[in-house]
């Protein structure tokens, strides 16, 4: 039971982290880019970060076509999808 209760506030400790990862940087705003996410007020939602990482694109490669960017934009990017992966419910 006590090992049952650490996990449980383990990934309590680790889901608070990961939302301070990107809660500061990931916005929702209704009038930009149809209120998808996007990386602070750049019209660059998070779809599209992950697109271009998909695409084979690295880090440094995105940054050098989009000097608005940051490392830790990308890193929110992915933080914010794997948040939204963890809390996906079935209907």
């Amino acid at each position: 039971m006590i090992v049952f209760y650490f996990f449980t506030f383990a990934l309590i400790i680790q889901k608070k982290i990961v939302m301070n990862a990107f809660n500061d940087i990931i916005r929702i705003n209704p009038d930009k880019r149809f209120g998808k996410p996007c990386v602070r007020d750049t019209r660059i939602t998070v779809y599209d970060v992950l697109g271009w990482l998909s695409a084979d694109m690295t880090y440094d490669e995105i940054l050098a076509d989009f000097p608005e960017l940051t490392r830790q934009d990308i890193l929110a990017c992915l933080a914010f999808a794997a948040q939204r992966e963890r809390t996906v419910q079935m209907i």
